[in-house]
């Protein structure tokens, strides 16, 4: 059986419309959230406004709080320390409660054509190149981060 692609996307620099344009190009179906509070400053990247502008579409929304990086690790990735960010992570991702959300995630995955979302544009930088090479560990998954187009200097 062909292994099934599981995309990642960031919302950094990029609109509500050209997020949306990427999954729709993708095909996806199912959009997982990834952050642990689905809130942001920037407009229609908050959850209800996200989950509105995507049902139009005919995307699902689902948010994983547990496959969220923890305040200490948020704040390591906004100061540019990836590896403590890393380290903090991996270490949140061993609680009962992540392990449950990543096997949510993919069954999911597994299920219909998904996505993992979170705010950095760039895959590897976030924490969601960790949770699906978790995932890809679990099932055959092929991993493909989505890039919307870009706006500014958002």
């Amino acid at each position: 059986m062909p292994s099934k692609t599981l995309f990642t996307i960031g919302y950094e620099k990029t609109t509500p419309d050209a997020l949306v344009a990427a999954l729709v190009g993708a095909k996806v179906k199912t959009l997982i959230d990834v952050r642990a509070v689905p809130a942001s400053r920037r407009p229609g990247f908050s959850k209800r406004a996200l989950a509105e502008r995507l049902e139009q579409d005919g995307i699902a929304y689902l948010h994983l709080r547990d496959l969220g990086t923890p305040k200490t690790g948020r704040d390591a990735a906004k100061a540019g320390d990836t590896a403590t960010m890393r380290r903090i992570f991996a270490a949140h991702m061993e609680r009962p409660e992540a392990q449950a959300a990543l096997a949510e995630a993919i069954g999911i995955a597994v299920a219909s054509p998904s996505c993992l979302l979170c705010l950095e544009r760039e895959h590897d930088r976030c924490h969601r190149a960790i949770v699906s090479k978790m995932m890809a560990a679990s099932v055959d998954l092929t991993i493909t981060p989505l890039v919307p187009g870009s706006i500014g200097s958002l």
